[in-house]
Formats: C-alpha cells, sequence, structure tokens
C-alpha cells in the first residue's frame, strides 16, 4: 500500500475516532498530526477527557463500535478499560486516549508532542 493511500486511511480513520467521541460528549477532543513528527510510529492521536470513571469507559466503547462498524477493524491493543481513569485505544496508525479530567490535567500528554499539528473539535 501507498504511503499516501495508508494516510488517507489513517485520517478516515483519526476522523471516525473523534465521531465515537462525539456521541459520548467527550470533552476538548483534539487530534494531533504525529506525520511530520520525528521518532514517532502513528499518525495521529486523538485525545479527549470526561468527568467520570463511567463516562470514559462509554466513551472508548463508542470509539471501539463506530470503527467497527465503518471499518471492520478492532484495536489492535487497549489497556485502561477497569478502572476508567485512562483508557488508550491503540489502531496502530492512530492511538486513543481517553482521560479522566483530573488524569488529563496531570499527563498533559498534548505538551509532550508540542511541534504537532494539533486540530480542535466540538462535542456534538
Amino acid at each position: 500500500m501507498s504511503k499516501k493511500k495508508n494516510s488517507e486511511l489513517s485520517a478516515k480513520l483519526a476522523e471516525i475516532v473523534v465521531h465515537g467521541m462525539q456521541e459520548k460528549k467527550g470533552n476538548e477532543i483534539v487530534r494531533l498530526d504525529m506525520r511530520e513528527v520525528n521518532a514517532t510510529i502513528s499518525d495521529y492521536f486523538v485525545i479527549c477527557h470526561a468527568d467520570s470513571n463511567i463516562q470514559v469507559n462509554a466513551i472508548a466503547k463508542s470509539v471501539e463500535d463506530e470503527v467497527f462498524k465503518s471499518l471492520g477493524q478492532d484495536p489492535w491493543h487497549k489497556e485502561g478499560h477497569g478502572n476508567g481513569e485512562w483508557v488508550l485505544l491503540d489502531f496502530v496508525d492512530v492511538v486513543v486516549h481517553v482521560f479522566k479530567t483530573d488524569k488529563r490535567s496531570h499527563y498533559r500528554i498534548e505538551d509532550l508532542w508540542g511541534d504537532a499539528e494539533v486540530q480542535s473539535y466540538q462535542s456534538a
């Protein structure tokens, strides 16, 4: 598969992830474009937060459902569903982070990738 075609697929996947977050009212949704950042493997990080553990898990489930419905793809790896503080869904080209509000403030993951292009989205 060509690099351009793969990039188009990862952009589509990132948009589907954003939609899944919006469906469950994820807060402060951002997409970090990692394609031009040195030493990164994924094309995008998509990040949001929620005020409760239940909502964190609901957003992560919504993202998984939307991606599977649209692309028939499950995450390659996932972590954090048990405690609902920080759920990570790794779709290889797109890595999804759903934080509980205080954890997002604590880890400030966007600051780690300050040279990435950031696109913000409104909750639905």
